[in-house]
């Protein structure tokens, strides 16, 4: 387990809760997009965090906060992470697990062991667009499809979420990618804004005007969709 990055207390990671967030290193994509590029292509050279001073933050603040955010990079790539994982759930803490769904084994796993309350999954593209929005040629959405299934009937509060890109969606893959994960509860998508650590700079938003259109056309698809992260 590495860990490269200790939020000690956010508003915006964990809906509703006061949370921390804990950034695991490495990914098994290599979105353009990505607004954690450090933690992708250049974990081996960041800073670790030992596992012991974030559960003993945690132990000290179990009575402040309400849950955790565990992120990446992909947290699912580590074996250990249902283990870790327990750690904090034994701490009274609620678990925010993102992932991009390329562990579909583990997910079931962890919501069987009752590890996690809230999974967030990204969708990065149209099916047809998906090598595009991951940075592989020929990428695999067997997994992909496995972890959408599994989400949308599981036991558990969830998103599905898709970092939008002028370059790489249009409304054929809006429309796509909702027929694609079809009864959804909800659904955001999050305008694309560099954060000065991309792994490719030099992509574009969308027009608020055309995010709205967006919703719209998702709307006969998913219970709830919503902007995120749009002025």
């Amino acid at each position: 387990m590495q860990i490269h990055g200790f939020s000690k207390t956010t508003l915006l990671d964990y809906p509703k809760h006061l949370a921390a967030t804990i950034f695991l290193g490495g990914c098994n994509m290599r979105c353009p997009f990505c607004h954690n590029a450090s933690l992708v292509t250049r974990f081996a050279t960041q800073p670790i965090i030992p596992v012991e001073e974030v559960l003993s933050t945690l132990t000290k603040r179990k009575n402040i906060l309400e849950g955790v955010c565990i992120t990446g990079g992909e947290p699912t790539l580590y074996p250990d992470l249902p283990e870790f994982i327990g750690k904090i759930k034994a701490l009274g803490l609620k678990v925010k697990l993102d992932t991009n769904g390329t562990n579909p084994a583990m997910l079931k796993s962890l919501v069987a062991n009752k590890l996690v309350d809230y999974i967030a999954m990204d969708i990065k593209n149209s099916k047809e667009k998906y090598d595009l929005s991951t940075g592989i040629h020929g990428f695999d959405l067997l997994q992909i499809s496995e972890s959408i299934d599994f989400i949308l009937t599981a036991p558990i509060t969830y998103e599905f979420r898709t970092t939008i890109v002028k370059e790489h969606h249009s409304e054929p893959d809006i429309l796509s990618i909702g027929r694609w994960i079809n009864g959804a509860n909800a659904y955001y998508l999050q305008s694309y804004k560099d954060s000065g650590d991309i792994l490719s700079p030099g992509l574009s938003s969308h027009s608020k005007d055309t995010l709205l259109n967006f919703v719209s056309l998702l709307t006969p698809y998913v219970t709830m969709v919503s902007l995120r992260g749009v002025d």
